[in-house]
This record gives structure tokens, sequence and C-alpha cells, in this order.
């Protein structure tokens, strides 16, 4: 399971810290507000009242350490700017800045965010399934604890048919479809199609894509490879 650092215990942030946790990752919560941390304290595994523009800081604490840095401050465009550029700096993997506009995410982009978050558009819950399941394409929620998503098939899977792989029995889920590019002849295009009852002898190509069924976490804990 990777490591997050949550920078910016907003209500996003605060949600997105609890939910990455409850899911059993390793989780670093940070703010400048004491009450923010105290609040979070008993919910991640280690909460600190710091000033994340401090580097040796940043360092002490571990966050250098961590696959991935949300930094989810939103009242202080400098210092979210700072942060970013220093998460970067340490060796952090992947840093996901707040930005409420185009504008700033364009910003934050430029100095190095790989990729930008919009809390007034997306959801804390959103964005704990896309870092706990970066392999998961498209998701949606059918119920809570169970969603469709959509993932690129894995290379163990191909040229098998669906009653080799016994995707059901071994991975508790279920293919309802198969999304499949292949090369229009008339045009020498790429075209997609749909093989939207996929059978036992319906063998797994390279390039397919799976819609697949099934709870949050046997979703999450399906192979990428």
């Amino acid at each position: 399971m990777e490591s997050f650092a949550i920078i910016g215990l907003g209500r996003f942030g605060m949600r997105l810290a609890k939910l990455l946790s409850e899911a059993g990752a390793e989780v670093i919560a940070v703010d400048r507000r004491r009450d923010k941390v105290e609040e979070i304290r008993d919910n991640v595994s280690l909460a600190v009242c710091m000033d994340s523009t401090d580097e040796e800081a940043l360092r002490a604490q571990g966050i250098d350490k961590t696959n991935v840095a949300i930094v989810g401050i939103g009242t202080d465009f400098e210092a979210n700017v700072l942060t970013t550029v220093l998460l970067k700096q340490i060796g952090v993997g992947r840093v996901i800045s707040r930005a409420t506009t185009n504008t700033r995410g364009q910003i934050l982009s430029r100095v190095g965010a790989d990729d930008i978050v919009n809390p007034e558009k997306e959801s804390s819950e959103r964005w704990s399934h896309r870092l706990l399941a970066p392999s998961i394409m498209e998701r949606i929620i059918l119920a809570e604890g169970y969603s469709i998503v959509q993932v690129a098939a894995p290379q163990s899977f191909f040229n098998k048919t669906l009653l080799d792989l016994d995707v059901r029995k071994k991975y508790k889920v279920n293919v309802v479809a198969i999304r499949r590019e292949t090369e229009n002849v008339e045009k020498g295009q790429p075209h997609q199609y749909v093989i939207s009852v996929p059978m036992g002898d319906t063998e797994i190509l390279p390039g397919d894509a799976l819609l697949l069924i099934g709870s949050d976490e046997d979703l999450n804990s399906f192979p990428t490879k």
C-alpha cells in the first residue's frame, strides 16, 4: 500500500485523509492549525502541526519518503505553490495540488504539480479511489462499497479466455463488457467497439479494456499486470 501526505486539512483534505486511512494506507496529515491536527490525530498514521513551506520540517517528518503528496491548501495560494515546489525538490514521486481556477492550475503544473484537483468540482471520495487504485480508468459508484469500473486488461490475461481466467472465482468480480480497439479496414483508422455480453470463450486481447462490477475492495485488488 502506498503512503500519502495530505497537506492542508480543510474539508477536502480532512475527508480524503480519513478515507485513505480507513482503506489501510499510511497517511501523514499536515496543517498549520493545531485544532485541525488534533481533530484528525486518531484517524491517521501521523498528524503534524507545521509550516509546509519549511523544507527541513518536511524532511524531518518523513514526507520526502511518501509516494504521493496532496497539497490541499486553499486560502494561501503562495504557500500552495511553494509547498508544491518543495515537495518535488525533496523527491516526492507524485504531487497533486489544489487549484480553484484554471489559471492557478496552469501555474501549479508549471512549477511541478503532477496533477490538479478542484475540490469544488471533484469529491474526496472520487480522489481516494483514484489514489488507491490508479489502474482504474473510470468508476461509477452503484451503492456504498460497490462500483462499476473500467480497467486496462492486465498483460497476464492476454490471449486467454474468460473461462481460462475464471475471473469471478479468483478475483470476486464480474466482467460485464469488453471495449476493444481495431483498425477500420476502409479508413485505416482506429475503431472501438464493445463486446456487451462476453462469454466464457471470449478471448482477452492486448489493448482491451474490461468493464468490471464488484465491491470496491475487490476491484481495488484486481491485478494490474
